[in-house]
């Protein structure tokens, strides 16, 4: 068994390895074997191991850097799954490299492939509050004018509305994000609040600045609930209603 030094924190298993987490608290990761660490790491019999273990260690820190890069969006997106959910869907996205030997796969080769960019797409940061459990309606995105449309939304209608919520806050967000360097920029839309009633209008988000540099686009479509109280509104269990998805990538 082995400690593992990383800031990220995982439980449970993949690719053969179990990642678990002791009664100090501590970290560990082993195998389903039990074998010695120094075997899996010299033994010809586990060159499969080691190249699974060095893959996921690529992934792990891929994931990391795309999750830094949208902190802003992730700040009130409290469900502690999204970590290793999102390890899971970029360790698919790394499968879809077809060019590099095993061991040396890559999410950013795996990225550019459409079987890639469709394993990540619609990827939900909160499980227990999708998207499409949340927004009961059309939206559509205008990749060309960078526009994020919700015609004829009545939020009554319209949304999964949670318990004690009084209003909505809709935004969206414009990530350029390159798995290859790990950097990314990320631009904000305007944020429409909305009272939770049968008032119907039409929402428009917008993205007054373009990201820069290179990679993929990635736009994101979020929605927040707040509860008003004696005229201020406070976020709703502490935003565990929360729904953020990619809704495309390109």
């Amino acid at each position: 068994m082995a400690k593992l030094k990383s800031l990220l924190k995982i439980e449970g298993t993949l690719d053969g390895m179990t990642f678990y987490k002791n009664q100090d608290g501590e970290y560990l990761v082993k195998t389903k074997s039990g074998v010695s660490k120094s075997r899996i790491e010299n033994d010809p019999a586990f060159i499969r191991t080691r190249e699974n273990g060095q893959e996921f260690g690529h992934v792990a820190k891929s994931g990391k850097a795309f999750r830094r890069a949208i902190a802003n969006l992730l700040a009130d997106v409290p469900d502690k799954s999204k970590i290793y959910r999102l390890t899971s869907a970029l360790t698919k996205v790394k499968n879809f490299d077809a060019t590099s030997t095993r061991g040396q796969r890559t999410v950013g080769i795996g990225i550019n492939e459409p079987g890639g960019k469709e394993a990540f797409k619609f990827f939900d940061f909160n499980r227990k509050a999708t998207l499409d459990a949340i927004l009961r309606t059309q939206y559509n995105l205008d990749s060309v004018n960078s526009e994020i449309l919700i015609p004829n939304f009545t939020p009554n209608l319209n949304l999964g509305v949670p318990q004690g919520a009084t209003h909505v806050e809709i935004s969206g967000g414009l990530l350029n994000f390159d798995f290859a360097s790990g950097e990314g920029d990320l631009q904000l839309s305007n944020v429409e609040n909305l009272e939770i009633d049968d008032t119907n209008s039409s929402v428009t988000l917008a993205f007054a600045t373009q990201p820069s540099g290179s990679g993929d686009s990635y736009y994101f479509l979020k929605i927040a609930f707040f509860q008003e109280f004696n005229g201020q509104q406070y976020p709703l269990n502490n935003g565990a209603f929360n729904a953020l998805q990619i809704i495309e990538i390109n």
